[in-house]
């Protein structure tokens, strides 16, 4: 699981802008989850994974929108950068406390961007 996606960010994250990637090719990792009710120290861990997944090498941005159900699609270098991520000792952790007590339900999916435009 790449919980880095699924916790919920601070409201200044949520409100920030669209992430600057670089041209493709680049992967994409798109968490959607559905939450528990209450905090249980998510709010914490959300902070501290979100500063340490920019940490990675290879970590190009994230994006997340939070209401009932939560999307987060964070973009990296390559596939090898995002699964390394995965493996990071105190994620390791922050993924298994999502498993026992943040998520009802989740899915992760990994995608390989080819094309990204937009104004800029």
């Amino acid at each position: 699981m790449y919980a880095y996606g699924a916790f919920k960010h601070s409201r200044r994250m949520a409100e920030s802008i669209i992430a600057e990637t670089p041209s493709p090719p680049y992967v994409a990792v798109i968490f959607t989850s559905l939450r528990t009710a209450g905090d249980n120290g998510y709010a914490a861990m959300a902070a501290a994974m979100a500063v340490m997944a920019r940490e990675q090498p290879g970590y190009l941005g994230i994006e997340a929108a939070h209401e009932d159900l939560g999307i987060t699609v964070s973009y990296w270098r390559d596939e090898v950068s995002a699964a390394a991520w995965k493996q990071v000792g105190a994620h390791l952790v922050a993924q298994r406390r999502g498993r026992e007590a943040w998520y009802r339900d989740y899915r992760v999916r990994i995608a390989h961007v080819t094309r990204d435009y937009g104004p800029r």
